[in-house]
């Protein structure tokens, strides 16, 4: 889970520009021309490295991966080809996961990188699958990688396979270069994060064929961290140690229902309403933990005013200042979301007629849910927001919690170093990751995950932050950026 600005052009008419004074015109000729100039730069020829990147991504974007109608095991046959053709063994590059059914449609990517054998290997994982997106909902075509002003759109551009392009072009770039690291990498493209047929991903690996991954010194997950914008500038390397847990839950009623011409007050439509409002309105309580102080203390020394005050303030302690924490939850999604358990509706359906009153109505509440908090406590704290014991509420499903990851202050150097070669000095700052990610199954399995991208975003600004959302898209330079820092970074581990 990754975190500009949409620009927008209007064409005056010929009128128009016969009514502009000279210095209107003078000021448009030269805005002309450095857009020429801009242009030119972002349509200079590509590094070889860049093209690889790009050629890799497009594969990735143009594979339709969901689990609805999609093949991860269609992609990891595409970079499988590249694998084998840039040298290396054919029992190196492996595709395995279920044979039989539909999920044979969605198999897992395993590469190895043959090192000296000085040091334990390094699992770097990611994930092939994306969430669904529909064509009609879409300006462009989601799974048609698109270039337009300065951005790359397409359904998992930024959740995530420019990560999967990082690692894989990196990997071929060092082969290409004959480079032979201190220790092997393994690398793990799977299926099932996204929700669909989950099991066929890390848990299967984990479960059937954890022969292929090793005994890693720690796993590098390009699906969380990342670099940190302000105002468009960088202002730090975010690195992902601990990870919110996923939880859902479903609220249903019901009622006998009956003809429409003859309505009555207790409509299941409206009773399920009415107890969302009530949701919509509710924050859980504010906490921190040492991670999420950690975060808050460092950023505050990266910013002034008023909201380094607050960022101070609520770094202090795991009871933070009320004022403070209200004033970072209204400021983004992102702040408030560091602050608290969260529980939104994301699914609703309901009635079989039009001509009848609804039977059953029912909504789906992903819940994200704090380091520490269990789901016993957020559906006690659901019943009473609730207040209506006609909204039946039950556990779509089971969380499951991981601990954090402390990160060794050797391969923190590594990160700082690398990111400083590429962007200058830039402070390395843990977080706490508020989607999930595979790496949850990693840590439960005994292994220390750190989230680590290469990919900048600005994670108080929507457009941003568009995974799992609308015409998702990531910055041209940003993506040539962070196949950069992650060649740097693994020849540098």
């Amino acid at each position: 889970m990754h975190r500009g600005r949409q620009g927008e052009y209007r064409n005056g008419s010929h009128k128009q520009l016969s009514l502009m004074t000279h210095t209107n015109l003078s000021f448009t000729i030269g805005a002309t021309l450095v857009l020429a100039s801009v242009v030119r730069a972002q349509t200079a020829p590509l590094t070889p490295y860049q093209t690889l990147g790009r050629g890799v991504l497009r594969e990735l974007v143009e594979t339709n991966t969901t689990y609805s109608a999609g093949s991860t095991t269609k992609a990891a046959e595409l970079l499988a080809a590249r694998f084998r053709a840039a040298g290396f063994p054919a029992n190196d590059v492996q595709i395995v996961g279920p044979d039989t059914g539909r999920d044979a449609r969605n198999r897992n990517l395993v590469v190895r990188y043959r090192g000296r054998g000085t040091r334990r290997p390094i699992l770097l994982i990611g994930h092939l699958d994306v969430v669904e997106a529909r064509r009609a909902d879409w300006v462009l075509d989601p799974f048609v990688l698109t270039e337009r002003d300065g951005h790359f759109y397409g359904r998992g551009t930024l959740d995530m396979k420019n990560g999967a392009a990082s690692w894989v072009s990196a990997l071929l770039r060092m082969k290409q270069e004959a480079f032979v690291p201190a220790g092997d990498y393994v690398l793990a493209l799977t299926a099932g994060e996204e929700g669909g047929g989950g099991y066929n991903g890390v848990q299967w690996l984990l479960a059937q064929r954890r022969d292929l991954l090793g005994d890693p010194a720690y796993v590098l997950n390009a699906d969380a961290g990342g670099g940190e914008l302000r105002d468009g500038k960088p202002i730090a390397m975010d690195v992902q140690a601990a990870e919110k847990v996923f939880q859902t839950f479903r609220l249903t009623v019901r009622n006998p229902g009956g003809h429409s011409s003859l309505p009555e007050k207790d409509n299941a439509i409206y009773r399920l309403a009415r107890a969302l409002d009530r949701l919509a309105g509710y924050d859980f309580p504010a906490q921190t933990d040492a991670i999420t102080r950690a975060y808050f203390a460092r950023t505050a020394g990266l910013t002034t005013g008023e909201l380094a005050a607050d960022l101070r303030a609520v770094s202090a302690t795991n009871a933070p200042d009320s004022v403070a924490v209200a004033r970072l939850s209204a400021r983004s999604p992102f702040y408030n979301a560091q602050l608290r358990t969260t529980c939104v509706a994301t699914m609703i359906e309901g009635g079989h007629a039009v001509n009848a009153l609804p039977q059953r109505v029912a909504a789906t509440v992903n819940c994200r849910m704090f380091p520490g908090v269990d789901a016993a406590t957020v559906e006690r704290a659901l019943r009473t927001v609730v207040a209506d014991s006609a909204v039946e509420i039950t556990r779509a499903d089971t969380a499951v919690p991981s601990p954090p990851s402390i990160m060794p202050s050797a391969v923190e150097d590594v990160i700082r170093s690398v990111t400083g070669s590429i962007w200058g000095p830039l402070p390395v700052i843990p977080e706490m990751e508020t989607g999930a990610t595979d790496g949850l199954f990693l840590r439960n399995a005994g292994f220390p995950v750190f989230g680590v991208s290469g990919y900048f975003v600005d994670p108080n600004i929507p457009a941003d932050t568009r995974a799992h959302g609308l015409n998702e898209r990531i910055s041209v330079k940003g993506f040539y950026d962070q196949i950069e820092f992650t060649y740097r970074l693994l020849k540098a581990l």
